[in-house]
């Protein structure tokens, strides 16, 4: 008769067999993000391919990945046919006016609603999450006659101003961010006589940077790829974004491809470099804002 197998042996077996397990588990989950991430970034290869391709090269049957010839004069013709340094200076101009009110006006209600206590604090909160709902074409008119009635239509007023008063959403990033800070912090300094200004600016503002990078990313990326904005608020020429710009590249009947890639891979850029140098940040403050809430 076979000798009964010991502890041990079979120890070692299962302890083999979810060895092997989590091995083929993790290449099943490697695999899918390669393919994941492969789909995902065909469409910036297209771009960029596309982009040193003559007209006639981009849509033909089968497809070219490799241009031949590279048609790199494809940058400065974009660059000049488009007034875009113009562009570029009008777009920063409102991703600084936007950025700077979103983060303060937001962090400022943010922690109005984490760090003090005030009655019906819950209830505006509620109230303020459920402007959330709204789809933009809702407000969009009246908005429009609203701006148009104080005579600011044509100008960077209609959007700029709006982040001066909050963001729902980036309130509700900031709160939960807040909330993750211990509140003994606020209570030392209120022992010391510390004003709620104070606690915010002093103790707050500063442990709380991961989230204004967030912040800060999110209503650059906003702002940057915002095309609806400038197409209802702005008609001079003089005062177009960089997305009004692209859009000059389409006519109704025809299109410029090879200038409108090279446009894009340059309006790119700046988004994808602000991303990687905030990169740890940026994860950084997404992770952290769903701890307590």
């Amino acid at each position: 008769m076979a000798e009964p197998r010991s502890k041990s042996s079979w120890f070692h077996t299962a302890s083999h067999s979810y060895s092997v397990q989590r091995l083929v588990m993790r290449i099943l989950t490697y695999a899918v993000l390669i393919v994941g991430a492969a789909v995902s970034f065909f469409p910036f290869v297209w771009l960029v391919r596309s982009s040193v391709m003559e007209m006639w090269q981009i849509f033909i049957t089968p497809p070219e990945w490799i241009p031949n010839p590279w048609a790199w004069h494809n940058y400065p013709m974009a660059m000049t046919t488009v007034p875009f340094a113009r562009y570029f200076l009008n777009t920063l101009q409102i991703v600084l006016g936007v950025s700077v009110g979103t983060m303060l006006t937001s962090t400022l209600a943010a922690f109005s609603f984490s760090r003090l206590r005030w009655k019906f604090r819950d209830l505006v909160f509620t109230i303020l999450l459920t402007t959330m709902m709204l789809p933009y074409a809702v407000t969009l008119i009246p908005t429009f006659i609203l701006w148009s009635r104080l005579g600011l239509v044509n100008t960077y007023a209609p959007l700029i101003a709006p982040s001066w008063f909050g963001v729902p959403f980036f309130i509700f990033l900031c709160r939960q961010f807040f909330m993750g800070i211990p509140y003994e912090l606020d209570e030392a300094a209120y022992v010391d006589g510390a004003s709620p200004f104070f606690v915010y600016w002093r103790i707050i503002l500063p442990l709380a940077k991961p989230a204004l990078i967030v912040v800060g990313i999110f209503s650059f990326m906003n702002v940057w790829n915002d095309l609806l904005g400038p197409v209802i608020y702005l008609s001079n020429p003089n005062k177009f974004t960089v997305a009004l710009g692209l859009a000059q590249f389409q006519g109704m009947y025809t299109a410029q491809w090879h200038l409108l890639m090279a446009a894009s891979t340059v309006v790119l850029l700046p988004v994808i470099v602000v991303f990687f140098i905030a990169q740890k940040y940026f994860i950084q403050g997404i992770a952290l804002t769903g701890l307590k809430g």
